[in-house]
């Protein structure tokens, strides 16, 4: 088998629930990012793309009918170029990313694109289909914005808790406190702020047309503790977790380009990084957010190195509480995670913030010169994924 490579990466700014992408269709902002990333590389034809493998996690109003097809043909590109939609919820774009990477290392294609979107302001109410026709009682429209709906009956009640009190039981767990979880959320919206005014992002986001988001919208560069602590918990009259302290409601996509070695030639450029280690783990879905440990420990089996030999982690932050559970599970220095912000300030659009992490990493391990990095991500009902980057542009040893 031959490696793959990511060659190149980008995003749009992300967007708050209801705030400057509320206009515009997931498929449109799927089109943005497969258009952005392509124009990172102008040499490559791109009838030469083998597949499109893109994530959404809703897929239930504009996201439907295979939303990676509806990027390929409204960004332009030829009808030739196919394109299959994954859905493995707050994963969906690095599940994508790990399938592209497999078609590459098997020789299925020769370049992939991978990404995500998600529009959560524009995810539709829904209404279930009656059992029989002219129901005589009311029916209740439900949001598919986030979290479980339209459940089974047989699932046990315990599962399908909430994300937020899924995460005030591992806060309570692991002795999370209130504080802890504050000053890491406002940790993220410094580190979030500070990489945009120092220009780190300036290269990985390209704009959405008519919007007018030049900036990720959910950052608030003023955050501290001390202002997060007047925030009133959201899940529990005594919780620790609050509107402050967990990711918010977005919108945006992401894309990645990947390929073989040889691509190269076919894409103009040298690559960034190579896939050295995939990882999945799944357990209780109370306990979404921990899976990630498990998730990283197989994804750096995998690659054949151990946590010393990293220097940069992007975790997704959907939660303050299980970010901190997993960084002290994995006995790592804090200050390698999430060094350009996290979800809580940036935000968590659920089908994106895969390819978004895994971006990000690419490119801190470009600006450090450092060799290895991890991206994780936590998903509801129990399960995670993890990706093992090796940088390949003149890493130190």
């Amino acid at each position: 088998m031959t490696s793959c490579y990511l060659y190149a990466s980008t995003r749009t700014a992300f967007g708050r629930f209801g705030g400057a992408l509320a206009d515009v269709r997931p498929d449109d902002l799927a089109a943005a990012a497969l258009a952005g990333v392509l124009a990172k590389t102008p040499a490559l034809d791109p009838a030469l793309i083998g597949d499109v493998v893109w994530g959404c996690a809703n897929q239930a109003g504009e996201d439907n009918r295979d939303v990676g097809r509806m990027a390929v043909l409204l960004a332009g590109l030829p009808v030739s170029v196919p394109a299959t939609t994954v859905n493995r919820l707050c994963g969906s774009s690095l599940d994508a990313a790990i399938q592209a990477s497999r078609a590459v290392e098997v020789g299925d294609a020769d370049v992939v694109v991978a990404g995500g979107v998600e529009s959560m302001t524009r995810a539709p109410w829904v209404l279930p289909k009656p059992s029989r026709a002219f129901p005589a009682g009311n029916v209740t429209a439900v949001s598919t914005t986030l979290g479980w709906r339209l459940v089974n009956e047989r699932m046990p009640a315990e599962w399908t808790v909430s994300l937020g009190e899924c995460n005030e039981q591992l806060a309570d767990r692991f002795t999370i406190s209130r504080r802890r979880q504050d000053e890491f959320a406002s940790r993220s919206h410094r580190l979030a702020a500070q990489a945009w005014a120092d220009g780190f992002y300036d290269d990985l986001v390209v704009d959405v047309p008519g919007a007018g988001l030049e900036r990720d919208e959910s950052i608030r560069d003023g955050s501290t503790p001390e202002t997060l602590a007047g925030l009133k918990p959201s899940f529990r009259a005594d919780g620790t977790i609050t509107a402050g302290n967990a990711s918010p409601l977005n919108d945006g996509a992401a894309a990645l380009l990947l390929g073989s070695a040889d691509a190269s030639t076919h894409i103009g450029s040298e690559p960034l990084a190579r896939i050295a280690g995939r990882g999945v783990h799944a357990l209780d879905p109370r306990e979404f957010g921990f899976a990630p440990v498990e998730a990283a420990e197989r994804a750096l089996a995998r690659a054949g190195i151990g946590w010393a030999d990293v220097s940069a982690v992007e975790l997704n932050e959907a939660f303050a509480a299980q970010s901190i559970a997993c960084v002290d599970a994995w006995k790592i220095d804090p200050d390698i995670v999430n060094a350009k912000g996290g979800a809580i300030a940036i935000g968590h659009p659920l089908g994106a913030s895969g390819a978004r992490i895994l971006g990000t990493l690419a490119a801190r391990l470009r600006e450090s010169g450092g060799r290895w990095g991890v991206a994780a991500i936590c998903i509801g009902v129990g399960q995670a994924l993890a990706v093992v980057l090796e940088n390949v542009t003149g890493a130190r040893p």
